[in-house]
This record gives C-alpha cells, structure tokens and sequence, in this order.
C-alpha cells in the first residue's frame, strides 16, 4: 500500500484524536455547567454555550445527552477549574487550562511535562501580564457581510470583526461576552463556537524553525493531558 496510505492512515488518525479531544474538552464543559445551573438549556446559559460548540465540533447528540445525564448524578465527580502558568523553551510564555477532580494529579503532571520539554511551571501571576482575555466568536460567513455586521455590533462590544477562511471571528473584551452572545442570538446569527480566549499582548517571533518545533512539542504534549481543556502561548 506504500508510502500515499501510510500518510491518509496518519492524517486519519490525528483527526480522530483531535475530535476525541474536542469532544472530551465540551464534555467536561457540560459538566461543568449542568452541575452550576442545571440541566435545562433554556435557564442555564454557560450550558446553552457549550451545547453550541458541541454543534460546531460535530459532537453527536447521544454524546451530549449522556454528558448531561451524567452530570446530573449525584456520584459523578466535580470538577475544578484551574489556570497554570509557565514558561517554555526559548523564553515562549504559556497558559494552561484545566478541569480535573484532583488538582494534586493534575500540577505533578504538566510540571513533569514542562520539565521534559525544556520548560518550568511558574507561579501565579508569573506570565499572564502576557495575555489578555477575549471573548472569541466564530459565526457561519454565508449571508453575512462584515462592516455591516461590524458596524451592527459594536455598541455590544466588538472589538474586532474579520473573516478567514469562509468564517468570521468576532472579538470582545472579556466583560462583553454575554451581551455579545445575547446580541447574536437575538439577531438569529449562526454561531458555530463561542468562548474565553487568552489572547498574547505580545509574541514571540524570532524563533528558528527547530527552536518553533521546540515549543510546538511541549503545546502538543500538553494538550495531551486528559486534565488540561486549552493551550494558550506566545509563539508566533
């Protein structure tokens, strides 16, 4: 079968493991929000949210009524937010999202990850000067025309509005999140993914190509971690 099915069978595989985890991440995302608010969609906003991005992952809806279903047992673990900062090779700075049911398992993991991968856990406080939260909005581009839509929706908080690549983002502060999200719902906008982003004030940009594989191998390891939900780095 040579070499051409080798590369599909490797290209086929990387894509079934990102979707695994994609569909991991939102199922703990729903967790999550069932356990704050609740299992109906229609009274708990942060699940609608996550049902929508369920939608734009492809996540079947088996997979999401199980996750809900789940959550709503009263033996299913709780799950605690945390944020991790450290530095990786070549001075690039990283945040680290997570959601774990013992935060004890979860540091000695990326310590153990940074460390092998010529990085160091920090501190709080240590890097995230470095990044600004964002609220960050992908919409279906069809029937929509962005100074239109960008001239609709600044009083709600649009910071920035662009297309690329058949889909448009739309950024907000961090505080303008919800009324951004009730502002495109009252309009009937297609929403294919909502969500806080870390996004770098400044980045690393004069990096080698080997030094740039460097990071990359330590952002791929620890986005690896069943315990961590987003990556975020200044690598350019």
């Amino acid at each position: 079968m040579g070499r051409a099915f080798e590369f599909r069978k490797a290209r086929k595989m990387k894509r079934w493991s990102a979707m695994s985890k994609a569909f991991t991440r939102i199922g703990k995302d729903i967790s999550m929000a069932v356990k704050a608010g609740g299992g109906d969609p229609n009274n708990n906003t942060r699940l609608r949210i996550a049902i929508q991005n369920a939608k734009g992952v492809n996540m079947p809806k088996d997979n999401v009524d199980a996750a809900i279903k789940k959550a709503l047992n009263k033996e299913d673990k709780d799950l605690t937010e945390m944020v991790y900062e450290g530095m990786g090779p070549h001075g690039v700075a990283f945040m680290v999202e997570c959601a774990t049911d013992n935060g004890n398992r979860t540091v000695a993991d990326l310590r153990v990850i940074f460390s092998r991968n010529g990085g160091l856990l920090g501190t709080s406080g240590s890097v995230a000067f470095q990044f600004e939260r964002k609220g960050v909005f992908k919409l279906a581009a069809a029937g929509l025309n962005v100074e239109d839509l960008e001239l609709e929706l600044i009083d709600f908080g649009a910071e920035e509005v662009f297309e690329e690549d058949g889909e448009i983002f739309i950024h907000t502060a961090y505080t303008d999140f919800g009324q951004m999200q009730k502002a495109l719902d009252e309009r009937k906008i297609t929403i294919i993914s909502s969500e806080l982003q870390r996004i770098p004030t400044i980045y690393k940009e004069d990096l080698t190509e080997e030094q740039q594989n460097e990071v990359s191998e330590l952002f791929d390891k620890l986005e690896e971690n069943d315990d961590v939900q987003n990556v975020f780095s200044t690598l350019a």
